[in-house]
C-alpha cells in the first residue's frame, strides 16, 4: 500500500518482514530488508528514481529497517551514533539479520546522529529501548517513531539489543509531545497520535 499522508510524506507499507518506509522528497526513513522490490516499485509509482534519493535515515540498526539501504548508491546514510557500529562492521547479530536468514556487508554511515540534531523540519529524539540507538523524528505535529511505539498501544521488543528500563524512559519522554500523526516502523499510521502514545505508556506504567 502507498498513501500520501500529507503534502510532504508518502507512506509505503511494509510487507512480510519489511518495515514501513516514509518518503520525504529526496529522503527515505527506513528501507526495509531490500530483499524484494517493494520499495523500488513504490518509488516508481510516484515517479521517483532510486538515483534521486540523497539521504536515508535509519531509525535503528535492525536489518528489517536497513537492508534496503544498499539499493540507493547516491544516498548518504544517517543513524544514531550508538547504532552505527553494527552497520559499519556488518554485525549480523546486532542488526538481527541472522533472524531473517540474511547476512549483511558493512555499509558506510555518513551521518552519526545525536539527540537534538535536526534534519529538515524534524528533530532527532534519542529513544533507546528497542535498540540502544533507536531514534524518533518529530516536527511538532508528526512523530516518525520507528519501533519505539506502534499504533494502538504497542512498542518494540526489547530482547534484541534493547532494554526495558530504557524503553520506559523513552515512552515517558515521548508521551509529553503533542502528536497528530503517528508514523510507526510497522503496522498502520494513525491520526490522534497522542491517544496512541498514552496507550503505549500505560502498558508500562
Amino acid at each position: 500500500m502507498i498513501q500520501r499522508i500529507n503534502d510532504n510524506i508518502i507512506f509505503v507499507e511494509g510487507s512480510l518482514y519489511d518495515s514501513n518506509s516514509y518518503i520525504l522528497d529526496d529522503t527515505i526513513i527506513d528501507t526495509g530488508t531490500g530483499t524484494n522490490n517493494q520499495l523500488l516499485t513504490a518509488l516508481k509509482k510516484v515517479d521517483i528514481s532510486p538515483a534521486d534519493i540523497r539521504l536515508i535515515i535509519n531509525t535503528h540498526c535492525h536489518f528489517d529497517h536497513t537492508g534496503g539501504d544498499r539499493l540507493f548508491p547516491n544516498a548518504s546514510i544517517a543513524i544514531h551514533r550508538i547504532d552505527a557500529p553494527p552497520l559499519e562492521e556488518g554485525d549480523n547479530i546486532a542488526t538481527a539479520a541472522h533472524l531473517f536468514g540474511a547476512r549483511i556487508k558493512p555499509i558506510k554511515v555518513d551521518l552519526k546522529l545525536e539527540e537534538g540534531d535536526t534534519i529538515g523540519d524534524f528533530e532527532v529524539i534519542h529513544t533507546p529501548g528497542h535498540t540502544m540507538g533507536s531514534i524518533c523524528l518529530y516536527d511538532g505535529e508528526t512523530l516518525l517513531s520507528g519501533d519505539t511505539i506502534f499504533a494502538y498501544g504497542g512498542f518494540g521488543r526489547v530482547d534484541i539489543g534493547g532494554n526495558i528500563q530504557e524503553m520506559k524512559k523513552s515512552l515517558k519522554k515521548l508521551v509529553g509531545l503533542d502528536v497528530k500523526y503517528l508514523l510507526p516502523g510497522h503496522g498502520p499510521w494513525v491520526e490522534d497520535g497522542n491517544k496512541h502514545l498514552e496507550l503505549a505508556y500505560n502498558l508500562l506504567f
